[in-house]
């Protein structure tokens, strides 16, 4: 598994009964998580004295119950600054167990000792995409969601990245690789977030067992002569490590070369030194 075990203004405290006690910053928030199924007590005080609880309803959805908790923070990691605020279903606009991936290819951004081009796709609020231009590397980023690009832009502000190359895009994801496709543009390193279900702003549908493959055989298209990095990550539970294994070496080794590796992704538990598994992620690289 690899671990994102960098982290200072972030921990998974303790995991109990569904649900897992963080640290963000300087505030704690308890937050549902499936692949929590065990139930031990819940000793740590934490427990008891959150800043906010998210509530899962038994019809689906949930809400969340606040306790001093401000409507926006910032948390960092390395140099960068992310924008905190909790939205609907559960989230705060950041995946930490991502910080695993962020450090993997931003090595290889600065070890390529030449200008490096990055697609980010289904791109979120920027964490990979912050990550690659602190790096150095020239970024395109693209989701479907117009707030989603607008909290991106602004943690690149908070993270004093506002300045560097990058284009900032509201469009559907499969739509526009066609379109790169059909201009000729290529990329050195391609990331994709995907959703397991999702719509594009003009209604296109998006599942992921159905499209992923398809997708990723059109992303191989816009590669470079000489690409340096692809990076799948999903949370789909059918999407095993082995699947996006064979999905890489079926897309893009043929034609690169290069080697694949697949593997669960997971953050440190900081009360048992246990892991909490966060999904899978698949990395091709020459």
């Amino acid at each position: 598994m690899w671990i994102a075990d960098h982290w200072k203004d972030y921990e998974v405290i303790d995991t109990s009964a569904g649900e897992k006690l963080e640290r963000w910053g300087n505030y704690l928030l308890v937050r549902p998580d499936p692949q929590v199924i065990w139930n031990t007590p819940k000793k740590n005080k934490g427990w008891h004295k959150h800043n906010g609880h998210y509530h899962r309803s038994n019809k689906g959805g949930g809400q969340w119950e606040f306790f001093n908790l401000p409507k926006q923070w910032t948390i960092g990691y390395n140099n960068l600054v992310f924008n905190l605020k909790p939205f609907s279903f559960k989230h705060t606009g950041l995946f930490p167990e991502q910080a695993v991936n962020w450090d993997w290819f931003s090595d290889k951004i600065r070890n390529a000792g030449r200008p490096v081009k990055v697609l980010n796709l289904f791109a979120y609020t920027g964490g990979a995409t912050l990550a690659a231009l602190d790096a150095g590397a020239h970024v395109t980023h693209v989701d479907a969601s117009k707030g989603m690009v607008t909290w991106a832009k602004e943690n690149a502000v908070s993270s004093g990245l506002a300045d560097r190359p990058v284009r900032w895009l509201v469009d559907d994801c499969v739509k526009f690789v066609e379109r790169e496709i059909r201009r000729g543009n290529q990329y050195d390193g391609i990331i994709m977030d995907p959703p397991s279900y999702g719509r594009g702003p003009k209604g296109e549908t998006w599942k992921i067992e159905e499209s992923i493959f398809p997708f990723v055989e059109l992303c191989a298209q816009i590669l470079s002569d000489d690409p340096l990095f692809f990076l799948i990550n999903s949370y789909t539970t059918g999407l095993q490590p082995a699947v996006l294994s064979y999905m890489m070496n079926t897309a893009i080794v043929p034609k690169f070369g290069g080697k694949v590796e697949a593997e669960e992704i997971g953050l440190p538990v900081s009360s048992n030194g246990l892991v909490l598994p966060c999904g899978a992620s698949g990395r091709w690289s020459k």
